[in-house]
């Protein structure tokens, strides 16, 4: 096919006309675009100031707070601290004689009772030397015998000499006999008069001897007993220090040591400043006294206050008291360290706040008190005990009020508040609705 030249013209034309077209639509429709950018622009910044559907002021926001109940309720007035299990009695069991030590009659750590056999210790040695004495004892009496004896012999010796020197005397008188006659018979009765003597000391002598050889033997016997070694009390028995075999010598060597934990004590320090409260109320009745070991919350142990020292210790300035517990389960073990609670006494009708909700400032503590129209005021309050997680107040606050608890940051007078969902009141109370 063959295109004359004014065709080609002709077509040049429209192909100019139709590119020049094309880019014409291509600037109207950025340009649309252009300005529907600048009326959305336009729209959201005078939404943004406050435009048709403007937002609150910042100031009017209501702010997000957790709330709790002011509550009225009896508290324990309680002093608590940390103490530690002390054995209610600590024995130290060692040999009063010396031998070798031929039994023991328990394994380490066993619980025994009083009277219960410990330790054996070789007796043979011992049992000689009683034998020994109870044989000195029998002489000493048969010698005690030989000596009454011989004092009637020579009583009766005596009396007969008497009576012939006083015979011999009166015929010497008389002329009978010569005066040496009469003056041997005379002798004769004063050297028994001192043989009498002598039997009398000898009598005293062989008393004593007796007395000296019972003591003796009674003294091995006693000496017997102390080689069975028996349990002085109830208790748990510790590290066996001396095994059996060994030799052992009197009143040297620790073989066992005997703690009684039933019962047992849990000794703590309260502050000085407490010892008033302490004394007062136990002038009232016993005060209760709990210890849970700090390992085992499960493990609690409730009993009375039964030592309060008789001195403050200065360099602590604390005094140190004493609870004592039956710990039937034994759950109380001595050196253990537990948290210790004193109950002094119970307050009636306490206002109770969490301690979360009680702020320190320059003039003392405060609360947060929440009104009806969800606002909030400051209440100065007066502090009492701490219970738990609670604080008893003892003025500023009545029954039934609300407290912030949590958000006070964000609080001063007046301010609008809305109560967190989940917060202290379970999201029931919705202060920030109207």
């Amino acid at each position: 096919m063959y295109i004359t030249g004014s065709e080609s013209t002709n077509q040049g034309a429209a192909e100019q006309a139709r590119r020049t077209f094309h880019w014409c639509g291509i600037v109207v429709v950025a340009a649309a675009l252009a300005a529907a950018g600048c009326s959305a622009g336009g729209t959201a910044s005078a939404d943004s100031k406050g435009g048709k559907g403007g937002g609150k002021k910042k100031g009017d926001a209501a702010a997000p707070v957790t709330v709790a109940r002011v509550v009225q309720r009896d508290v324990p007035v309680e002093v608590q601290v940390i103490g530690n299990v002390e054995a209610y009695s600590t024995i130290v069991v060692r040999s009063q004689v010396g031998g070798e030590l031929t039994k023991v009659s328990f394994k380490e750590g066993d619980y025994i009772r009083k009277g219960d056999l410990l330790f054996s210790i070789d007796r043979r040695q011992l049992e000689a030397q009683l034998s020994q004495a109870e044989a000195n004892y029998a002489k000493a009496k048969a010698s005690l015998g030989q000596s009454q004896a011989n004092l009637a012999r020579d009583t009766a010796q005596q009396q007969y000499l008497q009576s012939q020197a006083e015979r011999f005397a009166r015929l010497v008188k008389e002329g009978v006999l010569s005066k040496e006659q009469g003056e041997q018979a005379y002798s004769s009765a004063a050297a028994m008069s001192e043989t009498i003597n002598a039997d009398g000391a000898a009598i005293e002598s062989a008393k004593a001897d007796i007395a000296a050889t019972k003591a003796a033997a009674d003294n091995l016997r006693v000496q017997l007993t102390y080689t069975e070694i028996r349990s002085p009390i109830n208790g748990r028995t510790g590290n066996l220090m001396v095994k059996q075999g060994n030799l052992v010598a009197a009143n040297s060597v620790d073989l066992v040591t005997i703690n009684q934990i039933q019962p047992i004590y849990a000794t703590f320090a309260v502050p000085e400043q407490q010892l008033k409260s302490v004394k007062m109320y136990m002038a009232q009745g016993k005060l209760l006294v709990s210890a849970t070991p700090q390992d085992d919350p499960s493990g609690k142990e409730t009993g009375y206050l039964t030592f309060v020292d008789n001195a403050v210790d200065q360099a602590t300035g604390t005094i140190k008291l004493k609870g004592t517990f039956q710990n039937e389960d034994m759950k109380l073990w001595p050196g253990q360290f537990v948290r210790v609670v004193l109950r002094l006494t119970t307050q009636p009708n306490a206002i109770v706040v969490p301690n979360q909700a009680v702020q320190s400032g320059q003039d003392g503590s405060y609360v947060y008190v929440v009104k009806p129209n969800s606002t909030v005021e400051v209440r100065p309050v007066t502090t009492g005990v701490r219970v738990e997680e609670d604080l008893v107040i003892e003025d500023g606050l009545q029954a039934g009020e609300t407290v912030v608890t949590e958000g006070q940051l964000r609080l001063s007078p007046g301010v609008r508040v809305r109560i967190r969902p989940g917060g202290a009141d379970g999201g029931r109370q919705k202060a920030g609705d109207d």
